[in-house]
């Protein structure tokens, strides 16, 4: 069973920076992309940033020019630099990976790290 761990999350002062982490284990297969989602309490999980197994990146407007998304040299790794965190930012963050293998598409999350930030 694939399991998503993330690490990171925290307390910072606008402006502040903070960096997530996610690891994927348990497959020997490498994602297709894996992403950054958040969730507010009552709203809808919405993306954050994501890259591709290509290297091709996406991120929300809200986000572009202050967060990147990058891989880690290990397999299924990926991290987040949020820098310029805004009083908005604050949600639980959740680390997905999406496989595509033998014709079977999966979606793994991590548990979620929380993010505050204070003004």
């Amino acid at each position: 069973q694939v399991q998503l761990v993330e690490s990171g999350g925290g307390l910072v002062q606008a402006g502040g920076s903070l960096r997530l982490s996610c690891a994927a284990s348990g497959t020997i297969f490498s994602a297709n992309s894996m992403g950054w989602y958040r969730q507010d309490p009552g709203k809808q999980r919405e993306l954050v940033a994501s890259v591709t197994s290509s290297g091709s990146t996406n991120y929300a407007d809200s986000v572009n020019g202050r967060f990147t998304i990058s891989t880690g040299n290990a397999k299924n790794t990926v991290y987040l630099q949020m820098n310029s965190l805004k009083p908005e930012d604050p949600a639980v963050y959740y680390c997905n990976a999406f496989f595509r293998a033998w014709g079977r598409e999966n979606d793994y999350w991590g548990q979620g790290t929380q993010v505050t930030v204070s003004s």
